[in-house]
């Protein structure tokens, strides 16, 4: 009888193809998540890179006390997702992010709204260019500049 079980489990599972959706949808625990994210972020640009690094790790200390389970659930499979979207290799140094989806955006709390707001911020900070005046150098023959 116990054969027969077996037997029965083995053809199940070759019968059916493996959904890559489903698998990749599986909620991670906190912490490999939370280490996966930040292996993922070394391929992005220096700059993305430093700003997501700091966001994550900001966002994992403020749930680190979370005993809701729904929102617990919620958190690590939007960022499970995240990471899922990630580009990984050399095609990451291109990767400059997506548009936010707008049916998200309806979504969102007003602390959510709030916090979305102060990262579009700071996103334009970091990508700001520069002059040479502003960096504290001088101007070379290709940047521009009266020479």
């Amino acid at each position: 009888m116990l054969r027969v079980t077996g037997v029965r489990l083995a053809e199940s599972v070759s019968k059916h193809p493996l959904n890559l959706r489903e698998a990749s949808a599986a909620l991670l625990p906190p912490l490999p998540l939370y280490r996966r994210i930040l292996r993922a972020h070394r391929n992005l640009p220096h700059e993305m890179r430093s700003l997501g690094d700091d966001y994550v790790k900001a966002e994992f200390r403020r749930h680190q006390e979370v005993t809701n389970k729904v929102h617990i659930i919620g958190f690590l499979s939007q960022w499970k997702m995240y990471l899922d979207q990630l580009p990984a290799g050399p095609e990451a140094q291109s990767f400059r992010g997506k548009p936010l989806d707008p049916t998200m955006l309806e979504k969102m709390s007003a602390e959510q709204l709030g916090q979305l707001y102060e990262v579009m911020h700071v996103a334009k900070d970091v990508w700001r260019p520069v002059s040479p005046e502003q960096d504290g150098r001088e101007p070379t023959s290709n940047e521009g500049g009266s020479s």
